[in-house]
């Protein structure tokens, strides 16, 4: 793994986490019906963490002599609180997806300090996306 190939990578995992801050602040004002205040306060609960690791791949990509991207991925539009749910849900998987092979990358470079940062987001990730996956076990049709 090259410098410049893994300040590519990092930087695309930044625009999806400026997305995800995204995705969950409109979610939260977005979410209606009988179950609001709980999905408001899941999804805006859920924008700190996001925060952090997009403040951390920025450090990082500075530190590797990159530019940090200011422009955030597509925000998957949805209507329904249990499409909000579900575009979470993909969003979530991605992210794990994305930082598990980030890690990889990372170890190949030979920088363990990312490695180890970037499966504790993998860890964080896969905790919002079982959280999401408990809320539509049983959401109504």
């Amino acid at each position: 793994m090259d410098k410049t190939a893994l300040i590519k990578n990092l930087n695309d995992d930044l625009a999806n986490e400026l997305a995800a801050i995204i995705q969950y602040t409109t979610y939260s004002a977005k979410a209606s019906g009988p179950y609001r205040p709980q999905l408001s306060q899941f999804f805006l609960a859920e924008v700190a963490d996001e925060q952090l690791h997009a403040q951390y791949l920025a450090n990082k990509i500075v530190a590797l002599g990159g530019e940090p991207v200011t422009q955030p991925a597509v925000v998957a539009p949805a209507k329904t609180n249990k499409e909000m749910l579900e575009a979470v849900l993909k969003a979530e998987q991605k992210a794990i997806k994305g930082y598990t092979q980030r890690a990889k990358e990372a170890d190949d470079y030979g920088d363990k300090g990312l490695t180890v940062q970037l499966e504790d987001m993998v860890r964080d990730e896969s905790s919002h996306a079982e959280e999401t996956e408990r809320i539509l076990k049983d959401w109504p049709l």
